[in-house]
């Protein structure tokens, strides 16, 4: 798996970040597909539709991000990202603890922006 400076390097993966999708868009486009209006985005008509986006994973004691490819058939974590000291307390703070998956936003993904140099 890669880590943040690998994913740095390549640039095709750089460019496919889906940077609006969340983990329940994907999971009502990737799973749910046959049974879903597509709310503006791409329809899905079969496993070679793929997409790349970040997730915020806090089921660990320090907050990940991971970076996911997902097709119909499957999700495969691509790069974990660690967080950097203030950004977890902060993110700590705002989830006030609870477990779970969340879409990157706000500042987890103005911080990811500047360090893949994609704005």
């Amino acid at each position: 798996m890669m880590d943040l400076d690998e994913l740095k390097k390549n640039s095709e993966l750089i460019d496919a970040i889906d940077w609006e999708m969340t983990p329940e868009e994907a999971v009502r486009l990737y799973l749910e597909w046959g049974n879903n209006w597509s709310r503006g985005y791409h329809m899905i008509r079969s496993k070679n539709d793929v997409s790349h986006y970040f997730v915020l994973n806090t089921w660990e004691e320090d907050p990940i991000v991971y970076f996911v490819r997902r097709n119909s058939e499957s999700s495969v974590e691509l790069a974990r990202i660690e967080v950097p000291p203030g950004l977890k307390e902060r993110i700590r703070e705002d989830t006030s603890s609870r477990k779970g998956i969340y879409a990157v936003e706000d500042e987890v993904k103005e911080w990811l922006k500047e360090e893949l140099e994609t704005e």
